[in-house]
């Protein structure tokens, strides 16, 4: 994984994990947006110039790939690297739950 890719992308903000998150099935924009609303109870939403802003960039990055289109939606699906970075960012995620439990003040 190239330094820069690893440098923009961990730690990952909490939309852009979601959005890689939710890539690991194929989906599209507004879908991603209705199953983080519902994965998280409505504590996040994501705004469509969030949405759209994200994925171009995570595409261009090489993160996702568009996969189809189908009726103007286009469809995407995470790809080897945005596992690998989604991987870090997870690893990144439980370590900062493991510290907060405390354990290492014993």
């Amino acid at each position: 994984m190239q330094e820069r890719i690893r440098r923009v992308y961990v730690p990952m903000t909490e939309t852009g994990f979601y959005i890689l998150f939710c890539l690991q099935k194929e989906m599209h924009g507004y879908s991603i947006g209705q199953q983080v609303e519902k994965m998280t109870g409505g504590a996040v939403k994501i705004s469509p110039g969030t949405m759209y802003g994200t994925l171009s960039k995570m595409e261009k990055d090489g993160l996702i790939q568009r996969t189809q289109e189908v009726e103007k939606r286009k469809l995407y699906r995470i790809t080897p690297l945005g596992r690998e970075v989604l991987a870090l960012e997870c690893k990144r995620i439980e370590r900062l739950y493991q510290n907060s439990k405390g354990e290492w003040l014993s």
